[in-house]
């Protein structure tokens, strides 16, 4: 089923995109580990520290009404313009949970290639944290802000309900169910989303499947990314491959380990003892509490070790590896438990990168380009439709408990994802 999805995707390219991929592949290993460099800590690094290396300028970036405008291309949708008032969370300096207010602000109005969303449902998790607490303070160069956050309103993963549509928008009408992220680009930077509306950049956008709510829907668009980005070639997902995901009861590894069971993989799901009962449901063939075992000392060897967390040096997972298997990591800062204030842990995606010129085959890229937004929010939508993977909620809360929100979430205790009620039904 899920092969069958990836073919009809990668059956509509474009010849630009064609070239586009072509130009990929021919970039190897290197280029997937700057993919993964710019996906670190929950997926969301770093665009800009490539774009300084390779010498690509930087667009210039101007505040617009509830968007960042980046050049030609808006990194959040909107224009400036009034059209009444709305209830959102406002960020005005980097901190703790208590520096999120609900307020009343004005309303965003769609651009003509945008999507205003009467949010419903919006997701509560770890690459918000680094906006709001704006560490480590790397990210603030990236796009963020340095002093204080340039975009005020939290938030890139939701879901609602369009109330309206600029005049280039052709694929979705007012009254449209739809679900994904705000932000168009790989970065750390507030999106909107923890509001009553939003506005959204079309393509970045899916039409909700019927058979899911729409907390659920809000749970899937970062995870679900992250999960595609690094298990996106079938053909290395075989009947029979085992395959080891640590840290498999969060939101990247859940949706991880029902896309390796999807593509008919062996999944052992490493966490922590409370957590164990949710991974066998949702397929796990064997569980392991990481309190009480290291997996890295057990002598067992995998096809694969996503590592979300990142809690094993290298050379203990590789022990782990069969001699062609295939490590990816993550990558988790723990809420800053980790005390790496400055660069988190970019150094450690650096020390990969140099890595991987010569351990080529644990370190390799997928073999694949990576798929953009719009075609992982198609096939995500496909998975969620057919019933191949299925988001689990935590808790909710609605906006004006957005700070208990974000202390449950950082508790590190949630099985499944802590979800703001921006609206009724």
């Amino acid at each position: 089923m899920t092969q069958a999805i990836f073919a009809n995707l990668h059956c509509t390219h474009t010849e630009a995109q064609e070239a586009r991929y072509q130009r990929e592949r021919t970039s190897g290993q290197l280029q997937f580990h700057r993919q993964r460099l710019c996906a670190a800590v929950s997926g969301r690094l770093a665009v800009r520290l490539f774009a300084g290396i390779i010498g690509i300028p930087d667009k210039p970036v101007t505040f617009g009404a509830f968007g960042l405008i980046g050049g030609e291309k808006s990194i959040v949708g909107g224009q400036t313009g009034s059209v009444g008032k709305m209830k959102a969370i406002v960020q005005e300096r980097y901190g703790s949970p208590d520096v999120l207010q609900l307020r009343e602000v004005e309303k965003p109005v769609a651009g003509d290639d945008d999507v205003l969303v009467r949010v419903r449902a919006a997701s509560v998790h770890p690459d918000v944290w680094h906006v709001v607490s704006g560490r480590p303070y790397v990210l603030r160069l990236m796009g963020a802000g340095f002093s204080r956050p340039r975009q005020p309103i939290p938030g890139t993963d939701m879901a609602g309900i369009v109330e309206s549509v600029g005049k280039g928008v052709i694929r979705f009408r007012p009254g449209n169910p739809v679900f994904g992220e705000t932000i168009a680009v790989h970065q750390w930077i507030n999106g909107g989303a923890f509001a009553e509306y939003v506005s959204v950049p079309q393509h970045l956008l899916a039409r909700k499947p019927d058979n899911i709510t729409f907390e659920q829907a809000a749970s899937v668009p970062s995870s679900g990314y992250i999960a595609l980005l690094n298990l996106r070639d079938p053909s290395r997902l075989r009947p029979g491959q085992t395959v080891l995901i640590n840290g498999a009861g969060g939101g990247v590894g859940s949706l991880a380990l029902q896309l390796a069971k999807a593509y008919g993989a062996h999944v052992t799901a490493v966490d922590t003892t409370r957590k164990l009962g949710m991974l066998r449901s949702l397929g796990a063939d064997e569980v392991i509490d990481y309190t009480r075992e290291d997996f890295t000392r057990l002598g067992i060897r995998y096809d694969l070790i996503f590592d979300v967390p990142g809690n094993h040096p290298f050379s203990g997972c590789r022990r782990a590896l069969k001699p062609d298997g295939r490590y990816v990591l993550i990558g988790h800062e723990r809420f800053g438990a980790s005390g790496k204030r400055v660069f988190g842990i970019v150094p450690r995606f650096l020390m990969l990168i140099f890595l991987s010129r010569f351990v080529k085959k644990q370190l390799r890229g997928p073999g694949i380009p990576a798929p953009t937004k719009e075609e992982a929010m198609a096939v995500l939508r496909k998975l969620l439709e057919a019933r191949k993977i299925t988001p689990i909620i935590d808790s909710t809360y609605p906006l004006s408990e957005v700070r208990e929100a974000f202390r449950h979430m950082m508790e590190d205790v949630t099985q499944g994802k802590v979800i703001l009620i921006a609206a009724a039904a």
